[in-house]
């Protein structure tokens, strides 16, 4: 059986940051084994940790353990009620007090739950082929779907994405990560490149610039920061002094080169963005202020037939129809487009969602942004776009006008509903339950 040791080899002293406090390989191992020796040999963990320390504890001794964590992308009850429904011999681990969920047998995970002074640190093996964790899809574009990671194909594209983001780096760094770590994104890139590709993972989850600046402070050079446009955004639009920063990856959503070349400038640090799903996990990364091609993991490559693009090999299980519209350079290259799901036709015209979004969230006065498409009445009644906004000050003849000059007629939004604030998730994605939410409560239904 080909296995692989749970932790990868490592001579640096530090594996993570339980806030400011350091923590050894050693001790990382102790906890990770001690909480083990408490689960049951069989069944499934929900695990539903807040703190990434104590997340990355409760994953590794579900991995050492044989059992698959499931990691929900949200944590309404509705939604955890379903996913407990169809598991079977389910325990629910947490670093809350009180139970998040009663309708399942809960741990609490904490220092006090943990004895670990008789935990002889003797690294575990696992199979390359146990499945180790279930992600589901963020529901960006409709309901989530559940999709399981196996251990060795894990390690196999952390080990990519760590050769490529610490050479941008310049070395291998602490990790801070804006986005949440139960979605595959945060997963991969604050959680599994840190303790399987060498780096230092941080407990914290900042979300406001203050957040993110307190928690950059606590780490020590050099840092890598894991985010998205939407944080990045508001990071330097805050004006507030932020640390020095290595690197900076992100994902989720498009990076404008306007975005990309202001955050090299203001932070003096490379950009670099990774392109994936939760099909297919982390499949590419770019440098958009140096070029504007994606190159794919090692091993991955694609093909298009029909309209569709294929991923196959690498660390990929099987081939995966992607869900995006790219344009193929060469089997290992290519550029992005759009997600199929966001392209939009209106008599005859054809734009995205994701540009049309970057217009409206460019313009001058405007906060944040999204467009959408209400569905339409019977007959012959034409589609429109709508937009929310999040723009104080502006009316809607204002944002029209700043509209007019990068879009074509038929695309100018009507409505345009102005908001306090998008419902966005941690990843900074309006999902799609969100958007048709938004929409039911805002724009009246069209007979």
């Amino acid at each position: 059986m080909n296995t692989l040791p749970l932790l990868p080899d490592s001579t640096a002293a530090v594996l993570a940051y339980r806030n400011a406090r350091p923590v050894d390989r050693v001790e990382f191992l102790r906890e990770v084994l001690a909480l083990a020796a408490r689960l049951p040999s069989t069944g499934q963990v929900l695990n539903l940790c807040k703190d990434r320390y104590w997340f990355a504890v409760t994953l590794f001794a579900a991995i050492s353990r044989g059992l698959l964590s499931l990691l929900p992308n949200s944590s309404a009850p509705e939604h955890l009620a379903a996913l407990c429904a169809g598991a079977r011999d389910l325990v629910c681990l947490g670093d809350q007090a009180c139970p998040p969920f009663h309708h399942t047998r809960y741990m609490r995970i904490s220092d006090a739950a943990l004895d670990t002074s008789s935990v002889a640190p003797v690294m575990p093996r696992i199979p390359y082929d146990q499945h180790i964790a279930c992600v589901f899809t963020s529901g960006s574009t409709g309901k989530p779907q559940a999709h399981r990671k196996t251990f060795g194909r894990v390690h196999q594209s952390v080990a990519t994405e760590a050769e490529r983001v610490w050479s941008a780096a310049g070395a291998a760094c602490a990790v801070l990560g804006t986005v949440p770590f139960q979605h595959m994104y945060g997963l991969e890139s604050t959680v599994l490149l840190p303790l399987l590709g060498g780096g230092r993972l941080s407990s914290r989850l900042p979300f406001f610039p203050t957040e993110v600046v307190t928690a950059l402070v606590e780490l020590p050079p050099p840092r890598l920061l894991v985010t998205t446009p939407f944080h990045l955004r508001k990071l330097l639009d805050a004006g507030i002094a932020i640390p020095a920063v290595a690197a900076v990856l992100s994902a989720t959503a498009p990076l404008s080169l306007e975005l990309a070349r202001r955050a090299e400038t203001q932070l003096a640090a490379p950009i670099m963005e990774i392109y994936g799903s939760t099909e297919t996990g982390q499949l590419a990364t770019r440098r958009p202020t140096v070029r504007i091609e994606w190159e794919t993991f090692a091993g991955v490559t694609l093909r298009q037939d029909q309209g569709a693009t294929t991923a196959m090999g690498g660390h990929l299980e099987c081939a995966q129809v992607l869900n995006d519209v790219v344009e193929l350079i060469s089997p290992s290259s290519f550029r992005l487009l759009d997600r199929n799901a966001n392209m939009v036709n209106i008599v005859g015209k054809r734009s995205s969602l994701a540009f049309l979004n970057h217009v409206i969230t460019s313009l001058p006065g405007v906060r944040d942004g999204v467009f959408c498409m209400p569905e339409r009445g019977g007959g012959n009644e034409v589609s429109r776009l709508a937009a929310f906004v999040v723009a104080p000050g502006l009316s809607s003849s204002d944002i029209s006008a700043a509209l007019r000059p990068h879009l074509d007629p038929v695309f100018l939004p009507r409505p345009i509903v102005f908001l306090n604030a998008l419902p966005r998730d941690g990843n900074g994605k309006m999902t799609a339950a969100a958007v048709a939410a938004l929409i039911a409560e805002h724009i009246a239904p069209r007979t």
